[in-house]
């Protein structure tokens, strides 16, 4: 059916979770549209003894609010990107970002996999349709999805992937993924 001028336009949200470090704002980068809204900041000397840098030492920068990111599939149809905030002290700004939300991406870092558990106990509480895309670092240990499956304790309808959030193309089906996810999860069962 083609977008009629009269129709309302429709809106989808989704957000980006995970671990610090594990490439939200990368991902949102790399999908969006527009030149994506970051609210990077430098890390400084507040952060030594709070944020874990084992893993992503090279890391020099955080997002303290989140990115944003937009999409448009088809004339009255867009998808804004929300990227979260990875560290503990900056989890306050969930509730706000996840409202209205179709669903989530959970990014996991295998070299870092249990920074994900606070996203996935997030969505899980909740109620809000997730995904987990392993982003594939370079020099980083390879995994079966179904090893990181166990390994994060995840019912079996929860799609598991593996990505390289760097990549546009991988990204898009990430994205694909959870609204699939989300549409199946969220539609009543016909019979």
């Amino acid at each position: 059916m083609a977008y009629e001028p009269s129709e309302e336009p429709v809106a989808l949200k989704i957000l980006v979770a995970g671990g610090f470090g594990v490439g939200k704002t990368t991902l949102v980068g790399a999908i969006s549209e527009i030149r994506p809204l970051r609210t990077e900041e430098v890390l400084s000397d507040r952060g030594v003894g709070v944020d874990d840098l084992d893993g992503v030492e090279g890391k020099t920068t955080t997002t303290v609010a989140m990115d944003f990111g937009r999409i448009t599939i088809r004339e009255g149809l867009v998808v804004y990107l929300f990227g979260t905030p990875g560290q503990e002290r900056f989890w306050f700004m969930w509730d706000e970002l996840s409202y209205g939300a179709l669903g989530a991406v959970v990014l996991a870092d295998t070299r870092r996999l249990t920074d994900c558990f606070p996203s996935i106990d997030y969505f899980e509480q909740r109620g809000t349709p997730f995904i987990v895309a392993v982003n594939c670092f370079d020099g980083a240990e390879r995994h079966e999805a179904e090893d990181v499956r166990i390994a994060l304790d995840l019912d079996p309808d929860i799609p598991v992937i593996m990505c390289d959030v760097r990549r546009r193309a991988s990204a898009k089906v990430v994205l694909v993924t959870l609204v699939e996810h989300a549409l199946r999860t969220l539609t009543p069962a016909a019979g």
